[in-house]
């Protein structure tokens, strides 16, 4: 039983989540510092649970704000519609022919479905470590050192890629020139993210992304996108294996803390995709640098 605080603690623990979840600047590293400052008094497996589940909240603002992106089927429902209020996907499925869809049939625009396999094929390598080695990559790379180690080389990483590329152009600007390959290889980065904390998950696909000559704005998209299904399915697994009890108090903290995240999470999609249509992520790796020297002196002293 802990404290009816903890559900003003979650607040807390939402806007955290809901800003470092998108910022390639990892949320873990965060966490794990807000964890030794602010620590909910609940027990330990609720909170191992709690901080993934959270992150549904901010998963939801990606669905919010990218429905029309992300829902793969269309229904035409007016009887007089052309061609022209279709997208490229579904005219080029049914040619010249839009009569079905004037009768208000539901269709499947292939290019929406196509990013779905595509997104799916990069959440594999993911998936299958995550499912083997969860408990275990937990108990050995969960800690402030390895998460400071990761802040810092991730940092640098972000200035070179950037420097290196400065002033490039890029090759893929549309979601459906990135190719199975990359979308494989962006997934083996996601990996990495996955087995040591304080890579962050956005990080580590922008720049994959960034270095297979995606622009900007299609790298922080696809790692949108790809959040969708790879935090579903993490906290599914959580809740499925969570083997403490339930309580009206802890689903107040949970639900608290998912609200604020997504609240949050809505605005941050929007300032992040704004700055970087400006910007590159140049600030981001200095942030973490610095992040990760914070977590180091912290606890080599405390």
């Amino acid at each position: 039983m802990g404290s009816w605080w903890d559900v003003f603690r979650s607040i807390i623990y939402g806007l955290v989540e809901g800003i470092t979840e998108w910022l390639p600047i990892s949320s873990t590293g965060h966490l794990i510092l807000l964890e030794e400052w602010l620590p909910l008094d609940q027990s330990a497996e609720f909170f191992s649970m709690y901080l993934v589940v959270i992150q549904l909240g901010a998963i939801m603002a990606v669905v919010v704000t990218y429905w029309h992106s992300l829902w793969p089927f269309v229904r035409q429902t007016t009887a007089t519609g052309s061609e022209g209020d279709l997208t490229q996907g579904a005219r080029d499925s049914f040619g010249q022919d839009s009569t079905a869809l004037r009768r208000g049939r539901i269709i499947l625009d292939p290019d929406i479905f196509t990013m779905w396999l595509k997104i799916l094929v990069a959440c594999v390598p993911a998936a299958i470590i995550g499912l083997i080695f969860d408990d275990e990559i937990d108990r050995l790379f969960y800690n402030p050192w390895v998460v400071a180690g990761a802040l810092i080389v991730v940092g640098v990483i972000f200035i070179f890629v950037e420097k290196v590329l400065a002033g490039a152009e890029s090759k893929i600007v549309r979601m459906k020139d990135l190719s199975w390959g990359a979308a494989f290889v962006i997934g083996l980065f996601q990996l990495v993210a996955a087995i040591f904390p304080g890579v962050s998950r956005s990080g580590a696909t922008i720049i994959s992304g960034l270095i297979l000559g995606l622009s900007r704005v299609l790298a922080a998209e696809f790692t949108f996108y790809l959040a969708v299904p790879v935090m579903f399915g993490a906290s599914l697994l959580k809740l499925v294996t969570y083997e403490g009890s339930w309580n009206l108090q802890g689903t107040m903290v949970l639900l608290t803390g998912m609200a604020v995240a997504f609240l949050v999470s809505l605005k941050v999609i929007e300032f992040l995709m704004s700055f970087i249509r400006k910007h590159d992520f140049t600030a981001f790796g200095y942030y973490r640098i610095a992040l990760g020297m914070v977590v180091l002196l912290y606890f080599a002293f405390v």
